[in-house]
């Protein structure tokens, strides 16, 4: 588990960094084209809206696997032991239900229901499902990090060497 772990994580860093990448220079040439040629170039406009949708979306995810997201932790600071850990799998089971439902499930529909009905970007042609994956695929990599804790937090009650440090 601690090698799918270490590899899922180094892989994910290198695809954001480089669709990051991607993206710093789609609006790079978007402000040459735009503020020195005087002609905007259409297609890293839209191609940088999909970009950033790609780069949030996965950053997220890996964000979540960090353990560096957004959080309001005062509850969490304050408390110790079993119940530290117990709304620790409360919310642990919380991501996976939002992840399974909002990004798998609802994702899964949207890209499903735009291939279906031949939905095309305007300028780049291309079709609007698979722009849309990156819901579910982020929802598949949450639901991941998020089960790695819980199995962790189970390990941890019952004496077992946790699947990765607690403070990872």
């Amino acid at each position: 588990m601690k090698n799918l772990l270490a590899m899922t994580n180094k892989s994910l860093a290198f695809f954001t960094v480089c669709l990051l990448a991607f993206l710093v220079l789609c609006v790079s040439w978007q402000v040459i084209s735009r503020y020195v040629l005087g002609t905007p170039s259409t297609e890293t406009d839209e191609l940088a809206r999909y970009l950033f949708m790609w780069v949030a979306l996965i950053g997220a995810a890996y964000t979540t696997g960090q353990h560096r997201h957004l959080a309001i932790d005062l509850l969490m600071m304050k408390l110790t032991g079993v119940k530290k850990s117990v709304i620790n799998l409360i919310i642990q089971a919380a991501i996976i239900l939002f992840s399974a439902i909002v990004l798998l499930y609802g994702g899964g529909l949207l890209v499903s229901s735009t291939l279906e009905n031949g939905q095309i970007t305007p300028v780049l042609g291309w079709k609007m499902g698979y722009i849309y994956l990156c819901l579910p695929i982020s929802g598949i990599l949450m639901i991941f990090y998020a089960s790695v804790d819980v199995i962790s937090i189970i390990q941890h009650f019952s004496g077992q060497p946790p699947v990765v440090p607690e403070n990872d």
